[in-house]
C-alpha cells in the first residue's frame, strides 16, 4: 500500500510546534495500525525550533524563506525597514515551497501557524494539495487568518473560535480541539513524591505547581516571592522558577522557617516528571499560552492564569478570559500584584468544592483526543483531494 504523504509545516514557538508534532505521531500510529506507512516532510525554517524537534524525531526537514510582521497598536508603525524587508523574503519563500510541494507531493498539508506556514500554506493551494489549517487559540492568528480562504478545512481548539471566524470560513471549520502529548496525562501523584523527593509535603494540604515555562517568568517568580510565606501556610509548592532564576529565588527562600521550606520545591526546569507533577498538582499557576491551556483543560485543572502581556495579538488574555468567564479558571487580567495572585489562590485553597469545581470546569473544555480528532481530519481533507494533481 502507497505511504501516505503528509507536509507538515508551522513553527517559531512550541506553541505552534508540539502539536504539528503530536499530529505526525498520532497519524504514524493511526496508519501503521492499517498497514499504511506515513511519509511526512517538515517544512519550517532554518535553526529553528521546528528544524530541532524535526531532527529528534527523525523527520526529514526542508528550510524555506519566511518574514516576520512585527505588529504594533499604530497600523502606520508596522510600515518599518524591518518589517519591509521581511515581508519582501516572502515571495521568495512561497517560490522555494511550492518547488518542494512539486517535488514532495503531498497527500495533505497540516498548517499549524507561525510566519512560515504562510509561504508553504500558499505553493500548496497554488499547487492544489488539501490545505488544513490548525489554530490553537481562540482567535485565528495572522498566518492562519491569511492561509483561511485556501484551506479545505480548518480545525479550531474552541467552540468559541467559530463565531469568530470570517462568514466565508465557517463551513469548512470543525472544532478538534488542540493536540495534546499522550504522556501529558499519564502521570501519577506518588511518583513525583519518590522521584523529586517531596517526602515532607502534605498529603493534607493542596499542592500548587507553579511554572513561567522553560525559561521561567520574572513576573510570576516575582509574585510568588511575594506571597511565598502566606502561600505555604495553606499549600506545598513546586516551583519551576527557570534556570537562570534558582540562586535568587534559593536565597529568598532561605527565611523561611524549616517546615515551610520542606514543602518548597524550587526547580530550575522540569521534564520528563511534568506529568506527574501535574498530576501531583491540585492548583496550577501559569501563563496562558494555547499548549499550557489544552493540557490543564485535558486533565482537568484548577488553575490561576496570568497572561503574558506581550503575547502575539494579545492572544493569552483571550485564553484566559475564556476559561475565567465560563468558571473554569481564574483569570488575572490587567494589573496583579502578590495582594491579588493572594486574592485569587485564597478560595481555592481553602474550599476543596470550590476547586474540584472548577475543574471539572475545566475538564468539560478538554479534548484528549485532539490528536485523533486532527488526523479524522487530515485523512478526510485527503480523500476529498484525492483525484487534484
Amino acid at each position: 500500500m502507497r505511504p501516505f504523504r503528509l507536509i507538515v509545516t508551522g513553527g517559531g514557538t512550541g506553541g505552534h510546534t508540539y502539536p504539528a508534532l503530536t499530529a505526525v505521531r498520532t497519524a504514524r500510529a493511526r496508519l501503521a495500525a492499517t498497514g499504511r506507512a506515513l511519509d511526512v516532510l517538515w517544512v519550517g525554517t532554518a535553526d529553528s525550533l521546528e528544524s530541532r524537534v524535526a531532527a529528534s524525531e527523525g523527520i526529514p526537514f526542508a528550510a524555506v524563506a519566511t518574514g516576520k510582521i512585527r505588529r504594533h497598536r499604530n497600523p502606520l508603525r508596522m510600515i518599518s525597514p524591518a518589517n519591509v524587508r521581511d515581508m519582501a523574503r516572502v515571495p521568495l519563500g512561497i517560490l522555494q515551497a511550492r518547488r518542494v510541494v512539486s517535488r514532495f507531493r503531498p497527500d495533505a498539508v497540516l498548517a499549524t501557524g507561525g510566519y512560515v506556514a504562510v509561504p508553504v500554506g500558499i505553493a500548496a493551494s497554488l499547487k492544489r494539495r488539501p490545505l488544513v489549517v490548525h489554530e490553537q487559540t481562540v482567535r485565528l492568528g495572522l498566518a492562519n487568518r491569511t492561509l483561511a480562504g485556501r484551506a479545505a478545512r480548518i480545525a479550531v481548539s474552541s467552540e468559541s473560535t467559530l463565531p469568530l471566524l470570517p462568514e466565508a470560513a465557517r463551513p469548512i471549520a470543525v472544532v478538534t480541539g488542540n493536540p495534546v502529548r499522550p504522556e501529558v496525562l499519564t502521570g501519577a501523584a506518588d511518583k513525583a513524591i519518590h522521584g523529586l523527593g517531596l517526602h515532607a509535603f502534605r498529603r493534607d494540604l493542596p499542592t500548587v505547581y507553579v511554572t513561567g515555562g522553560a525559561q521561567g517568568s520574572e513576573q510570576i517568580n516575582g509574585l510568588v516571592a511575594e506571597v511565598l510565606p502566606w502561600l505555604l501556610t495553606g499549600a506545598n509548592v513546586i516551583h519551576q522558577c527557570g534556570p537562570a532564576n534558582v540562586d535568587a529565588l534559593r536565597h529568598h527562600a532561605a527565611a523561611l522557617p524549616a517546615e515551610a521550606a520542606a514543602r518548597y520545591h524550587l526547580t530550575g526546569f522540569v521534564g520528563p516528571e511534568l506529568p506527574d507533577v501535574l498530576a501531583l498538582a491540585d492548583v496550577v499557576m501559569s501563563r496562558s499560552g494555547a499548549g499550557t491551556i489544552a493540557e490543564l483543560t485535558a486533565l482537568g485543572k484548577a488553575a490561576v492564569l496570568i497572561p503574558l502581556a506581550s503575547s502575539a495579538g494579545n492572544e493569552q488574555a483571550h485564553n484566559a478570559r475564556h476559561l475565567h468567564e465560563a468558571g473554569a479558571a481564574v483569570a488575572l487580567l490587567g494589573e496583579t500584584t502578590g495582594h491579588t495572585l493572594g486574592s485569587a489562590l485564597d478560595p481555592l485553597l481553602r474550599d476543596p468544592a470550590l476547586r474540584a469545581d472548577v475543574a471539572a470546569r475545566a475538564r468539560s473544555y478538554g479534548r484528549p483526543d485532539a490528536g485523533e480528532r486532527l488526523v479524522d481530519v487530515l485523512l478526510a481533507a485527503a480523500a476529498g483531494g484525492a483525484s487534484q494533481d
